[in-house]
């Protein structure tokens, strides 16, 4: 493997020949994908792409459940030297319609149904010029068969195919990601294969993540939680994915003892479901490594996790969509205080200052901005240098509008979100992309959304809304309108009609006022 480069699809490949017969991926219905499967199933995918006319450097967007095919559609993109460009799943056609056309993806990969929902139909009466075609992983309407657009590909010889993998390199791009921002519309973070590789095998190793573990990913695919530091990591390791789509606690207990699971990474809320639901009438003793994060982490939670689910390594992390998704990580030496009140050192090869407002690096164990630096930070967002140039400083500094404080040990504890941010069961929901999207709604004048305390969730919106003159809605309306055009970590769950926001004198909403 020492000499495989370092893209997604040459590593996954030398792992694969290593681990020949070993379990690479096993499905919900008990499927399973040997090791020695995974690049030929990979390269018919990339014979397809290749036959679709997709191109160097193209994007193909992926909008689905987690399942098999999302990865061996996600390494044939990558083989045929294409970007992914993966979609939430609790997207409307609205915000997916919108990623589709920034991207300019060329073709879409989705399923018929999921939880009742037809992807395809979503996006009808969408504008996507650059969309080529629809390719369905599962399901018949809405879009060609899988097999269908393996079928356009069967033609083509393995020689196409070692083409784009010779002439894919570590610098080009991977993935985009997109990320909602707090102006507004979301944009997309592009990565490349070098970075998110040599990140990632360094993880993995941290973690001894490898041949004989079990990695059950609840995270969905479409975030860096579930895709990186889920699938990418696991097979460039040896290890056996377990693709999970939907949480539902009794189903995961069956799972973990029935697959014998020994990793099961997630934000504090899957765990905390865990610890209510039946741990004892199972046999989870299978269970190692948990990597959580996210989100405020009691340390009662991280004490409980370890001698109610009996895990062994109990670890915490933190990391943005900008940085391939992680930046500091907690040590399996740590205590449960560290763990739960930090987020950990930096990894090798990262840096972190933390600055005050005019830039000037604040003293240890006083709060700052993070920035963060090395090889991990993205190469900018997607088309658009102006946002990039506010988050990339000319000494590479990405500013991550996170406020923290550093100890003496370099532990980095996040103690607010710069611009409102707050994290909904462990989604960062954007105030300004919610009002945004409450502003189509035509009773709506104006729109104030803040976090507020939840049990299960840590923070879920809230909204203070002002109507239009003449106009009437109740908050039950103004609710109910929010889950048909919203993924549903964004939707107000309380709904408050005033007369006016409380303003300052440049006419900016004083949110701190709302909160009371």
């Amino acid at each position: 493997m020492a000499d495989a480069k370092f893209t997604i699809p040459h590593r996954i490949f030398a792992a694969a020949r290593t681990h020949g017969d070993a379990v690479a991926i096993r499905g919900e219905d008990g499927t399973e994908v040997r090791y020695r499967d995974l690049e030929p199933l990979a390269r018919a995918a990339a014979k397809g792409f290749i036959a679709a006319g997709v191109a160097q450097g193209d994007r193909i967007a992926i909008w689905a459940p987690n399942a098999t095919g999302w990865i061996i559609a996600a390494l044939g993109a990558q083989a045929a030297g294409a970007a992914i460009v993966p979609l939430n799943t609790r997207l409307k056609g609205r915000e997916a319609g919108y990623i589709l056309r920034t991207s300019g993806a060329r073709l879409l990969f989705t399923v018929s149904d999921f939880l009742g929902t037809a992807y395809p139909q979503l996006l009808a009466g969408e504008d996507l010029p650059d969309l080529r075609g629809i390719v369905l992983i599962k399901g018949e309407e809405g879009g060609a068969p899988w097999q269908v657009f393996l079928d356009r590909g069967s033609a083509l010889s393995d020689a196409a195919v070692d083409a784009r993998l010779d002439a894919l390199g570590e610098d080009q791009v991977c993935d985009i990601l997109f990320t909602s921002g707090t102006t507004g519309n979301p944009k997309g973070a592009v990565t490349t294969h070098g970075q998110n590789v040599r990140l990632y095998l360094a993880y993995g190793e941290t973690l001894t993540y490898g041949p004989g573990d079990n990695f059950l990913i609840i995270n969905p695919f479409f975030h860096s939680f579930g895709y990186k530091a889920g699938w990418l990591v696991a097979l460039m390791r040896g290890v056996t994915v377990l693709p999970h789509a939907v949480f539902q606690t009794e189903r995961v207990f069956e799972r973990i003892e029935r697959e014998r699971v020994t990793l099961l990474p997630g934000p504090p809320t899957i765990y905390q479901s865990l610890l209510a639901g039946p741990y004892e009438t199972f046999d989870i003793s299978s269970l190692r490594v948990a990597i959580t994060g996210a989100a405020s982490v009691p340390v009662t939670l991280i004490e409980e996790m370890r001698s109610k689910l009996g895990i062994d390594v109990v670890l915490t992390a933190y990391g943005l969509t900008e940085t391939c998704g992680v930046v500091t990580m907690c040590g399996a030496g740590d205590d449960a205080a560290t763990i739960a009140n930090t987020a950990g050192r930096p990894l090798g090869g990262i840096e972190v200052r933390l600055v005050d407002e005019v830039g000037k690096a604040v003293a240890e164990g006083e709060a700052g901005e993070l920035l963060v630096r090395g090889p991990n930070v993205m190469r900018g967002y997607f088309n658009d240098p102006a946002a990039t140039a506010a988050a990339i400083d000319g000494e590479g500094w990405l500013r991550t509008g996170d406020i923290a404080v550093q100890d003496a040990r370099g532990n980095v504890k996040i103690t607010d979100r710069a611009k409102d941010i707050f994290i909904v069961g462990g989604f960062n929901a954007y105030p300004a992309e919610i009002e945004g999207l409450l502003a189509a709604y035509p009773a709506v004048m104006q729109s104030a959304v803040i976090g507020v305390p939840d049990e299960r969730l840590g923070e879920v919106p809230m909204a203070f809304v002002v109507l239009r003159p003449g106009a009437s809605a109740t908050p039950e309306e103004v609710i109910s309108w929010c889950r048909e055009n919203m993924a549903n970590y964004k939707v107000p769950r309380r709904v408050e009609i005033v007369d006016a926001l409380p303003m300052n004198a440049a006419g900016k909403v004083q949110k701190f006022l709302l909160r009371g």
